[in-house]
């Protein structure tokens, strides 16, 4: 693997880590909520079904990324593709956001929005494109 490529694959590595990390950290915090307040809201969107599904999305898309960043510490090619799509997901929720009234959720949206740039960019030049790809 080239030495250059060392530096762009820990930053990936870092980015999806600390994404997967922030996606079960959410879950963890449905199920805080959902135990400490109950179900809250208007009955068709607030309901158990409802609450376990959204916890086992974002735990499931957590651990997967967490997956991907295990591949781009191990420079696998097979890492790149759902990377990718990941940080799409993380710019469809980030516009919207970083357009939202407020300063912590705009502020989300605008660091979800420059690392998913940031992410996709890195994965594509080409010292990691040499690196992932074997020989």
């Amino acid at each position: 693997m080239p030495r250059s490529a060392r530096p762009l694959l820990a930053v990936l590595t870092t980015i999806a880590g600390v994404q997967g990390i922030a996606l079960i950290g959410y879950a963890v915090y449905d199920i805080v909520q959902g135990l400490r307040l109950g179900l809250t809201g208007p009955e068709e969107v607030s309901n158990l079904p409802g609450l376990i599904l959204q916890i086992v999305i974002f735990a499931v898309l957590g651990g997967a990324s967490i997956a991907i960043a295990v591949g781009w510490w191990r420079a696998k090619y097979a890492a790149r593709a759902p990377f990718i799509v990941a940080q799409l997901l993380a710019l469809v929720v980030g516009f919207p956001l970083a357009q939202a009234a407020g300063s912590l959720p705009s502020g989300v949206g605008v660091a979800l929005v420059v690392v998913a740039i940031i992410g996709i960019a890195v994965a594509l030049l080409p010292p990691v494109t040499r690196a992932i790809v074997p020989d």
